[in-house]
């Protein structure tokens, strides 16, 4: 199994969790999170005076899925979260080594 952390603009979180759904993957995460990189923050302007804006407003998506199911997702996200401009996003891929279904105590694949 795979840890899927997808950080993309938070204007594509709707088609992203769409096309996710039409795959059959519907077991998402999704956080609010702030962050920069390459962009180094934008600037913005508010009353005639600019204000610099260190953190940008993103979506982290989180997924765990199959291994066979991985290439599937992070194609889905990478073509879906593509603008071609600076800040359209990374995707983090990382081994889970196992999961527990609270409710039924199911454990690995079948958690998921």
């Amino acid at each position: 199994m795979k840890r899927i952390e997808a950080i993309v603009r938070p204007e594509k979180l709707e088609d992203i969790v769409e096309k996710l759904e039409s795959l059959g993957h519907s077991g998402i995460t999704v956080t609010q999170v702030e962050g920069h990189g390459r962009q180094k923050g934008i600037v913005e302007q508010f009353r005639g005076k600019e204000y610099k804006l260190l953190f940008i407003p993103k979506v982290k998506i989180e997924a765990v899925v199959k291994d066979e199911l991985v290439e599937k997702l992070i194609d889905a996200v990478v073509t879906t979260a593509f603008t071609g401009n600076v800040g359209d996003g990374k995707i983090f891929i990382s081994d889970v080594k196992d999961a527990v279904r609270v409710r039924t105590k199911d454990r690995g694949e079948s958690a998921v």
